[in-house]
């Protein structure tokens, strides 16, 4: 092993290693059982975010860990095509030719996305091999396959032969820009500030009181040109007598309706609303109850067509927006017009406002997939973890609307329909089907749809298509259903439902047994990491690290608000003021598993992954220190019997202590508990091997007189043990284990070639001592009550000292007795003694170890002057500190202004301060009375 760890030195070199030697491949001699997980398919244009390694690690996780365990593992890798993405990013560069995909063609645009896919479209792949996955790559897909179109083909004839696919008129979420439909999960809201205008709509025969006209208010003036009518509330006694009269929409020759609807929130505004069913989801709804005329007023560019008065015709929404306010003062109709916050839906692709609108789309009919899904989850066959999300699912799924699957896009599946030249249309495999079911002469002119399908819909398939359906291939047999879908919760509906009920429909079965479903990663302060603000961190920087003026450059390049430039490159150097360092691969994936709580936000600490690349460290330096140690080693002869045989109560404790962190690891990993995990493998490898067993080890080690086979013994121990640690943390570590473990390979007489295929820790209840757990115990409370004395004293490590134990109970008695001698080697003292109940222990300072005090007597050990002025500076500086910390925070400017985060920081520096001024006056206190 090299001196110090360097994970650049190992993690590009093993992974290539693993690759090469096929270990990601499902080993068919495998004992076990089978287990698999199809990869959440990332985007073929994506790069790797926080989310993916996150996610990954996570998955890669279980695999290694299924696979250690003797399972037959298979991580099924995959890709999306990504249809709006794709097509952005090849546009982009065709532009850059002075070429439209327009001017090409749709068959040359789709050849060059190819040839963009396959000279391109692969960054992620290799990224997810810095982060260490274990996917099969030999077995990978893409939703554009062959293999995968013939399945989609499949699926949507079969649905459609069933009346479950319909083409209908409706509303979606369209984007004027790109010109095609999107899903709600590619629609950011985004609060803004806008305004709300008061429109005053006159009311037709008007009588009586009032001023003849209702006031409307709006956040988008300009869809009022396809008003149907509008609405209040039928129980509100200001407008009963109007409902049913006719009102006049202003700047438009035409008359509307008043009606009643339960949907108006009679507190909100006037209570009044302009209802137009063709640019408003809640207003459509109204619509169908009302049987109101569907009036669209835009184009698919979002300019003003021809339903509206000829002065607004061709005007972009925005213009016309203007245009009507205008008009609106100059006729009176404009009541007031007030600043108003609202969420605006804008295109996370393009950037634009999304605009409802009406238009013909394909959509799957849901309401008879939902069923079974529902009972799927509700029978256990599909268990959620954390369970609450069952709820969320269900609340879902007895809420559905027909999904709209057509994008009006070149780059993805093409619609199997073909229509004649009147209009009728026919579905099928391909065209000859078409002709041959409907008995259509080659005459017959067929045109093919021009749309594509929604990319959720191939991945709806994507446990199934990809091992092979719809043929019944050895692969979908052995694997399907997979065992987990490990997700985020924001795309419950979007794919796990749907995955759920496509495939009920077309494999008779389940997709996956389990749904873990995670957080989603944060930055330090809950902030979702995005762009536009500038907080977002590269996971492969992360590893490799990077400088600040090349991090300030990443982070304020292109963006759709050039403005925040400056705010973000502020804040990137106040936060990194020099960059960011390398932390390998192995620290990364370890903060990972330990985020991975049952909550809904993972705030990503940069406090963490240092923590864990010096957990790394102390792994790799104590490795180095056990190998140093075994040089001339020869392992015993039947390990197990004479382990039980060793002299050492350290060693019967370590195995203890082994054992009852592998009973809870393996525990945890089957819960999806992997921060418990983390958590049990942190504590065990830091606190139980490096600090205490390897420290206990030294005399041992290098005493002479020690016998020799006491002292193979006790270096077998060390070795497997860290063996053992290295196989137990290999899933959430892999390239540090790996390189460790190598180097144990001779020495332990190993016969597997890597870690990787190394068998799991397995628990065994028969070395598990709780009775040595607790004598161990003792000893350590022991040797901390005196470590903390030196510490608070300042007497150094090194330095020979006295210790009196006194008024402890019967055990603690015995245990003195029998652990006299291993103490003394220990904490290195000069005696331990025990003090009889009736005597005084001479001025000393005292730390208690359960009921008993260990005394240590000060005299001679300290210069009590020399202590006494040092701890009166250390006062002083510490007053100085609380001073200053109780005045900022007394200030309202500072406490009131601050970001919260901040204050909250200051506010625990105070009271570590407090904290450490009291420890500070007990030990002036305790070194006075020894004067």
């Amino acid at each position: 092993m090299e001196k110090n760890y360097d994970p650049k030195d190992i993690e590009q070199y093993w992974y290539e290693k693993w690759e090469k030697a096929g270990y990601f491949a499902p080993d068919s001699t495998a004992k076990g059982k089978t287990y698999a997980i199809a990869i959440p398919p990332p985007n073929v244009t994506g790069s790797l975010h926080m989310g993916h390694a996150f996610q990954d690690t996570l998955m890669d996780t279980l695999i290694r860990y299924h696979r250690m365990s003797g399972d037959e593992t298979l991580w099924q890798a995959g890709m999306d095509h990504a249809g709006i993405a794709t097509q952005m990013v090849v546009e982009r560069q065709l532009a850059k030719e002075g070429l439209t995909r327009h001017a090409l063609g749709r068959e040359s645009f789709i050849e060059k996305i190819w040839q963009w896919k396959n000279e391109s479209g692969g960054t992620i792949t290799g990224q997810l091999r810095r982060m260490g996955a274990s996917l099969d790559w030999s077995r990978e897909r893409f939703t554009m396959d062959e293999g995968l179109s013939k399945a989609v083909q499949e699926v949507f004839v079969r649905l459609y032969e069933e009346g479950l696919i319909y083409r209908g008129k409706r509303l979606v979420n369209w984007d004027p820009k790109l010109h095609t439909a999107i899903s709600d999960l590619e629609v950011i809201n985004e609060e803004e500030s806008g305004h709300l205008w008061h429109i005053r709509y006159p009311v037709l025969d008007h009588q009586g009181d009032g001023d003849g006209y209702l006031v409307v208010a709006t956040t988008r003036p300009e869809t009022m040109l396809g008003d149907a009518a509008v609405a209040v509330h039928p129980d509100d006694e200001r407008y009963q007598h109007l409902i049913g009269k006719q009102i006049s929409l202003p700047l438009v020759e035409r008359t509307i309706p008043i009606i009643a609807d339960d949907y108006v929130d009679r507190d909100f505004g006037t209570g009044c609303v302009k209802i137009t069913p063709a640019h408003d989801f809640n207003d459509y709804e109204v619509g169908m109850r009302h049987e109101l005329p569907l009036i669209n007023v835009l184009t698919v560019d979002a300019t003003l067509n021809d339903e509206v008065p000829t002065a607004y015709r061709g005007l972009d929404r925005f213009e016309a927006r203007k245009k009507i306010i205008s008009d609106l003062e100059t006729a009176g109709l404009m009541e007031k017009i007030e600043p108003h916050q609202l969420k605006v839906p804008r295109g996370d692709r393009s950037g634009v406002v999304i605009e409802p609108y009406l238009t013909d789309q394909w959509y799957v009919k849901v309401g008879p997939l939902a069923e079974p899904a529902i009972k799927a989850v509700e029978t256990g066959q599909i268990e959620f973890v954390p369970k609450n999300w069952e709820n969320t699912y269900f609340a879902w799924m007895r809420d559905l609307q027909d999904w709209c699957i057509s994008r009006q896009l070149w780059w993805g599946h093409r619609i199997p329909a073909w229509y004649d030249e009147e209009g009728n249309v026919y579905v099928g495999r391909d065209e000859q089907e078409v002709r041959e079911t409907h008995s259509l002469a080659d005459s017959v002119t067929l045109t093919q749809d021009e749309d594509v399908l929604d990319t959720w819909f191939s991945s709806a398939l994507w446990t199934f298509s990809t091992l092979g359906w719809p043929e019944e291939t050895p692969e979908f047999k052995k694997f399907h259903p997979t065992d987990v879908l490990v997700t985020g919760f924001d795309i419950i509906f979007f794919w796990v439902a749907r995955m759920i009920m496509m495939t009920l429909k077309f494999t008779g079965d389940i997709p996956f047994k389990k749904v873990y479903v995670h957080g989603l990663v944060r930055d330090n302060d809950g902030q979702k990491m995005s762009k536009s603000k500038g907080n977002v961190l590269d996971p492969i920087d992360l590893i490799d690290g990077i400088q600040l003026e090349a991090l300030v450059q990443k982070r304020t390049q292109g963006l759709m608000q050039p403005e925040k430039a400056k705010q973000i490159e502020k804040a990137t150097r106040r936060a990194f003021p020099t960059g960011i360092e390398s932390y390998g691969t192995d620290a990364l994936r370890f903060t990972f598993c330990a985020l991975a709580s049952t909550g809904r936000d993972i705030k990503f600490d940069m406090g963490r992954i240092e923590g864990y690349r010096n957990f790394c460290n102390k792994l790799w330096n104590a490795a180095r220190f056990v190998l140093m140690n075994s040089e001339d080693f020869r392992i015993a002869d039947n390990f197990s019997v004479v382990a039980h045989q060793s002299k050492f109560i350290a060693d019967h404790w370590i195995i203890s202590q082994l054992q009852q962190v592998i009973q809870a690891v393996r525990s945890y990993f089957d819960q999806f508990r992997f921060d418990h995990a983390a958590q049990a493998i942190y504590e065990f490898i830091w606190n139980q091997y490096c600090d205490w067993y390897l420290e206990l080890t030294k005399p041992i080690l290098y005493g002479d007189q020690v016998s020799d086979q006491q002292k193979e013994v006790t270096q077998s121990i060390l070795l497997t043990v860290l063996d053992q640690i290295l196989r137990l943390s290999h899933p959430m570590m892999p390239f540090i284990t790996e390189a460790i473990w190598q180097s144990l390979r001779t020495p332990l007489k190993l016969t597997e070639d890597s870690i990787m295929v190394a068998a799991y820790p397995v628990f065994d209840g028969a070395l598990v001592n709780s009775a040595v757990d607790s004598d161990v115990q003792w000893i350590k409370e022991v040797i901390i009550g005196i470590r903390n004395i030196r510490g608070e004293m300042n007497i150094s490590p090194s330095k020979k000292i006295k210790v009196l134990l006194h008024q402890g109970s019967a055990e603690d008695k015995k245990a003195y007795e029998k652990y006299k001698v291993e103490i003394e080697n220990l904490a290195k003292l000069e005696s331990l003694d025990w003090l009889a109940e009736t005597e005084t222990p001479p001025p000393s300072a005292m730390q208690l170890a359960g009921s008993m005090k260990v005394f240590v007597p000060m005299a001679g050990l300290i210069d009590v002057d020399a202590e006494l002025v040092r701890l009166d500076k250390a006062l002083n500086k510490t007053q100085q500190e609380i001073d200053r910390l109780e005045a900022k925070l007394s200030k309202a400017s500072f406490v009131d202004k601050a970001p919260e985060q901040l204050v909250k920081k200051e506010k625990e520096k105070l009271s570590a301060a407090k904290e450490a001024k009291e420890n500070l006056l007990q030990q002036r206190k305790t070194i006075a009375e020894i004067k």
